[in-house]
């Protein structure tokens, strides 16, 4: 068995929730995701990013908004929506549930 295949389809598992995580708090553009992401230490790539901000506002639970920058083209600023605020609730518990569940097997 390949320990970073394992590691990796691990963090896959979880990025939509860290990503409306992040959102939830307050409007970010990608780049803010994967320097919150750097800054937790967990390797992800804008090409991971991308990908998973489309299908979340394909799935109504994300909006945009462009906004000039200061330091270079405007910026698309993403932002949850109601739809997304539910889902991100759905699954803080779902997540909250398998912490419990795992801390309860390394017991």
């Amino acid at each position: 068995m390949n320990i970073e295949n394992t590691k990796t389809q691990m963090l896959k598992g979880i990025l939509e929730y860290c990503i409306l995580s992040i959102i939830q708090r307050r409007d970010v553009y990608a780049s803010e995701i994967l320097e919150e992401f750097n800054q937790a230490e967990l390797e992800v790539v804008e090409g991971t990013i991308y990908p998973i901000l489309t299908r979340l506002k394909n799935s109504e639970y994300l909006s945009y908004y462009w906004q000039e920058s200061n330091s270079g083209p405007p910026r698309k600023y993403f932002k949850i929506t109601d739809a997304g605020k539910l889902f991100y609730q759905e699954l803080e518990t779902t997540w909250k549930q398998i912490e419990l569940a795992i801390n309860i097997i390394n017991k």
